[in-house]
């Protein structure tokens, strides 16, 4: 099970062997032992899933300390572009914006640890995502950056007049002035 440290520190991308013959597949998206070796070291404690239609934008979001969460993303069905937003004061790459293409053909996994705001749009007709958390979720701690941030500039791949996003997302502050207390440790 191959893990890709990626250019943003803690941020992994996992690319599962997958066992492909006349009957289908199998691969293994889960190996707690394999995982703590690649350095995602988590006690998982909640699964959420979600099903969207081509044109939603989901994100960005986060809970904020001491219920931060760190996430395992995967596609179980059409294609997402999976976005996340480094946002730990003193990282080197504080700020910046990491894009994946994730989807049920690749079986890519992404390992977003705490301190990154994280978000999805989808690509395919309709696209369903799981996401293990290591804490469990908690509205008081809820926090977020609107998805079209002119400082972020993000290109979720959407053409403007099909993107499809919440009131309550489109009510998310600005990167400049979310709410934030994470600091980098390297």
């Amino acid at each position: 099970m191959p893990f890709t440290q990626t250019d943003f520190p803690g941020l992994i991308l996992i690319e599962p062997d997958v066992f492909e013959d006349s009957r289908g597949y199998f691969f293994e998206s889960y190996n707690e032992k394999k995982f703590r070796e690649a350095g995602i070291d988590c006690n998982w404690v909640q699964d959420n899933q979600s099903s969207s239609l081509y044109g939603v934008i989901r994100g960005l979001h986060y809970q904020l300390p001491p219920f931060a969460q760190s996430k395992l993303v995967r596609v179980l069905r059409g294609k997402i572009l999976d976005i996340v937003v480094d946002i730990r004061k003193g990282s080197p790459t504080f700020g910046k914006v990491y894009s994946k293409v994730l989807s049920a053909k690749n079986k890519r996994q992404l390992f977003i640890p705490k301190g990154f705001a994280h978000g999805f749009s989808v690509l395919s007709e309709k696209a369903e995502v799981l996401y293990k958390c290591d804490a469990f979720y908690n509205r008081e701690s809820e926090a977020g950056i609107i998805c079209n941030d002119a400082e972020l500039n993000i290109d979720w791949r959407i053409p403007q007049g099909n993107a499809i996003v919440s009131e309550k997302d489109n009510m998310l502050p600005g990167f400049a002035h979310c709410n934030n207390s994470f600091v980098f440790e390297s």
